[in-house]
């Protein structure tokens, strides 16, 4: 079970992909941090892969840090590992940092079960909304926007419609 809206985030530090360290603290230093678990493999990480990314591109520079963490067993799923998660990263031309949690203990502390699964964090360190980045693993059938409806409000000082959804996709593979 993911944490429930306005638990605090628990803070992290993992490699990232482009050689840096991916921390909570940096995510925030803009104001506001979304983190995504995501995978290689997973169909519906791939699916919403795009989206994530666009996410991104378009709020950075706003008061918005964005990052991807993939917690998966890279032993059983080697699609899923920090070499793979490097190529991906410049394959796909990542403008967010991609982070190995190895240990899978951010996923557990955030209460992760899906890839992908989405978690916006304010300023207070308070989680905010958890679930899905949109209503629709088919983006042509989106008629909710969650992720960039949370942020829109967070942004504009406006109350969230939406707390949480249901992430959908694959299980995160444990150890």
């Amino acid at each position: 079970m993911s944490v429930v809206h306005g638990a605090d985030a628990p803070s992290f530090e993992l490699p990232a992909t482009d050689g840096s360290i991916c921390s909570l603290d940096g995510l925030l230093e803009g104001g506001i941090a979304v983190v995504v678990f995501t995978c290689n493999h997973c169909p519906y990480a791939k699916a919403w892969e795009e989206r994530m990314l666009a996410v991104g591109r378009d709020y950075f520079g706003n008061g918005v840090g964005v990052a991807a963490i993939n917690s998966n067993d890279a032993i059983a799923y080697p699609e899923d590992s920090f070499e793979e998660m490097c190529k991906r990263a410049v394959e796909r031309d990542y403008p967010i940092q991609y982070a190995y949690d190895e240990s899978q203990e951010v996923a557990r502390a955030f209460g992760a079960t899906k890839t992908p699964e989405v978690f916006v964090i304010d300023s207070n360190r308070s989680i905010r909304y958890s679930g899905l980045i949109d209503d629709n693993e088919d983006e042509s059938q989106v008629s909710k926007q969650h992720l960039r409806d949370t942020l829109d409000a967070l942004l504009a000082g406006d109350d969230i419609d939406i707390v949480a959804t249901e992430a959908a996709g694959c299980t995160i593979k444990w150890k």
